[in-house]
């Protein structure tokens, strides 16, 4: 990419055809060194020639190419899907397959072996029906049941119509627009096709410096109802890998065919939220290698073609796992990401490659860029909710994605994004090459660990739900945190010396991956944490801590919490440890009502060394305890708000015993952070929130000054 001096570059701009003058403009006016395409949009020559400015452009592998794909239908992309659940009344039941998939999205599988690689379950009892027992009649299978039972069919289908483009074609309403067919690159023909398709393209296209694939193979789970609404989604699903081919593969690998009921996993289709079976984890390695040594192959040509290869960190990504063992094989330039907050910021700048870019909201799309609507205000949000990101990780590039055409209208708005870059350069060019100052080393402790690094509570991108907030906002809390954050599983927990770390969070409901599971019924990662925590470690728990009904209490750790969970088993036991602490030191900086978000009902302190913070409607919502030489902390919930983020902080400094060494760096405004780094003689100050502020800033040493901060402002002080 080109070659960039401090006061200019590390912006990509979108552009379109017949806006070659007023490209030229924004381009000076915001700085930017590189230029992209968009979905619906293409770059005419013109643009393309505008000198000291790289060309992205965008290039789909499996899809966009219906000339081959429809000739080759039987190389679809196949998915693993789930009829309804139905319960029979008599001695036999039919099933309709499709009776809740959109039939422009969804085909049925007939080329496969069906008595092979299907299955029908009794959902009742939970086991497998004889295969003699169902047959199949066109889109039905009828079978021999056990009356009032309940029953469900996992079978093969064709994936023929790409999600992401059906979700533009459906949301844009798209007309006379082909459906891409999908195709799978472990087809024979289809990988042939693929490479051939793509060195064809380098050779037309040589004024494309940088190529975005978008991504490679495999989209993320997206599985579209009757009514063409989505109805299933996962970011992080495998459901659209699954094929005959990949399934033998995998059998003459490790010796063992995976069943059905692997992927359907009665129904939740391996939720992020469920504990990840070892089966299904050894497929994502088997998925995860095999796409990594196709996507080389691509990214090898694009080299050979002294061009550049990024990836989009979205659509068809599933199989390329960031922080997985395979990724830097791969050997990318660099990888973009979309940003929504500080969450998604760190899962893009946290990645191992040589380039990161982030591109910010918002797209210049017409649902935002209306007349009468203000888009500065989103892209101000936006910018300050990562900022506090960037400056723990910072991205080697920002950029935005749309029509150019509709955000040049809007002048306010263009100013306000120049400022922002910038800002964003200032940052950039202060601590690109230095180490953030950290105040304590955090573990997050659940099921899936490092290779789902900042992954964890999301379901897709982006968007909220209901049981997922009260944690994401604790991610969200650490994401700009002056804390170095880890990410660990339950073998990590058995192997790894976890004095290594000053704090070890465990976050997440009851009985899902993020809380653990059954992982709290082995004895031995109890004996390591208590152990750890008795010997000085600092605990916190949110939500269901290391929640799981065995031995006589729902918390498995109730003894170094304190608490435990009334699940109606106990209730004629007394509980009469409610007195709540005058003051904490958790809770000097709470100026408002704290938010628990959904929280939970029915926790108990279990004896009087609980410290209870806080207890509302019989139950506690916030407690610390001392246990040994360590400390705990527990929370009911934690969404995403400036006095949730001051609390975790504090509570952070409070288990690991680092009270005295809170106000060093420290802003006394829950609305600010302070950002110190190694190597510099300088610190910043910011100002998260949409209002002026006051407030007292302490340096390294502690000494103490009063500075006022406009909304959204950024102050460097000189040491």
């Amino acid at each position: 990419m080109t070659n960039q001096n401090k006061l200019w570059g590390r912006l990509t701009l979108p552009s379109e055809e017949n806006f070659y003058n007023e490209t030229l403009e924004m381009l000076d006016k915001l700085k930017a060194d590189a230029i992209r395409d968009s979905d619906g949009t293409k770059l005419p020559d013109e643009i393309k020639d505008i000198e000291d400015v790289d060309i992205y452009t965008t290039y789909f592998t499996v899809r966009d190419i219906n000339d081959f794909a429809e000739k080759n239908l039987d190389e679809a992309i196949r998915l693993y899907l789930s009829s309804e659940f139905k319960t029979a009344t008599s001695e036999s039941l039919e099933i309709d397959l499709l009776e809740d998939y959109y039939d422009e999205q969804i085909k049925i599988d007939y080329k496969s072996d069906y008595k092979k690689y299907w299955e029908v379950r009794d959902r009742t009892t939970g086991k497998v029906v004889d295969i003699n027992d169902w047959t199949l009649d066109k889109d039905k299978v009828i079978i021999k049941t056990i009356p009032f039972h309940d029953y469900s069919v996992s079978f093969l289908a064709f994936g023929i119509w790409d999600p992401t483009q059906m979700y533009n074609y459906i949301t844009n309403d798209w007309k006379d627009v082909p459906h891409h067919i999908p195709m799978d690159v472990r087809g024979e023909k289809t990988s042939k096709y693929v490479e051939e398709a793509l060195e064809k393209w380098l050779i037309e296209n040589p004024k494309t410096d940088i190529v975005r694939f978008t991504t490679f193979f495999y989209h993320f789970t997206l599985v579209f109802n009757k009514e063409a609404k989505e109805k299933y989604v996962d970011w992080f699903g495998y459901l659209h890998t699954v094929s005959p081919n990949a399934l033998d593969k995998f059998e003459a690998q490790y010796g063992y065919r995976l069943s059905p009921e692997v992927f359907i996993d009665e129904g939740y289709y391996n939720s992020m939220y469920r504990k990840p079976s070892k089966e299904f984890l050894t497929y994502i390695d088997f998925e995860s290698k095999f796409v990594a040594e196709r996507a080389k192959r691509l990214v090898d040509l694009v080299h050979k073609y002294n061009k550049k290869a990024v990836m989009f960190l979205g659509d068809s990504w599933i199989g390329i796992e960031p922080f997985g063992k395979y990724f830097k094989e791969i050997g990318l330039d660099g990888v973009v990401g979309s940003v929504g907050d500080g969450i998604t910021l760190r899962l893009i700048s946290d990645i191992d490659t040589q380039m990161k870019e982030g591109r910010f909201l918002p797209y210049f799309f017409p649902d935002t860029f209306y007349e009468g609507n203000d888009p500065s205000i989103e892209a101000r949000d936006n910018w300050i909710k990562a900022r506090r990101a960037l400056l723990r990780s910072p991205l080697d590039r920002i950029g935005y994605g749309g029509y150019l055409s509709l955000a040049y209208k809007f002048k306010d708005f263009t100013d306000y994004i120049a400022n922002i870059a910038d800002e964003y350069r200032l940052i950039y060019n202060k601590i690109s090459e230095k180490i953030p100052k950290v105040s304590a080393k955090v573990a997050i402790l659940n099921s899936w660990g490092e290779i789902r690094r900042w992954g964890s509570h999301i379901v897709a991108h982006g968007k909220r739900f209901k049981l997922a907030y009260s944690y994401m906002g604790l991610m969200e809390a650490l994401s700009g945190m002056d804390v170095d954050v880890s990410f660990i599983n339950f073998d990590d927990l058995k192997e790894k010396d976890l004095n290594e770390f000053d704090v070890i969070i465990n976050a997440g409901d009851a009985y899902t991956a993020f809380s653990g599971a059954d992982y709290f019924s082995d004895s031995k990662i109890i004996e390591k944490l208590r152990s750890y925590v008795y010997n000085g470690g600092g605990f916190i728990g949110v939500g269901d801590p290391s929640a799981y009904q065995k031995n006589g209490k729902f918390f498995q750790l109730r003894d170094v919490l304190g608490l435990d969970v009334e699940c109606g088993f106990s209730q004629g036991r007394n509980k009469y440890f409610t007195k709540v602490e005058d003051s904490h030191f958790i809770l000097e900086d709470v100026i408002g009502k704290i938010d628990y978000g959904e929280g939970k009902e029915n926790v108990y302190a279990i004896d009087k060394d609980t410290r209870i913070l806080d207890y509302y409607n019989e139950g506690v919502r916030m407690a610390t305890r001392d246990y040994g030489k360590g400390r705990s902390f527990y929370m009911a919930g934690c969404p995403y708000s400036f006095q949730n983020t001051r609390i975790i902080k504090r509570a952070i400094m409070y288990v690991s015993h680092k009270e005295d060494e809170l106000k060093k760096y420290f802003a006394e405004s829950i609305y600010a952070e302070v950002a110190a780094f190694k190597g510099l003689d300088e610190y910043c100050i910011i100002n998260n929130s949409n209002k002026d502020i006051e407030t007292k800033v302490y340096d390294k040493d502690g000494n103490v000054k009063d500075l006022s901060l406009r909304l959204g402002e950024i102050k460097w002080i000189k040491e």
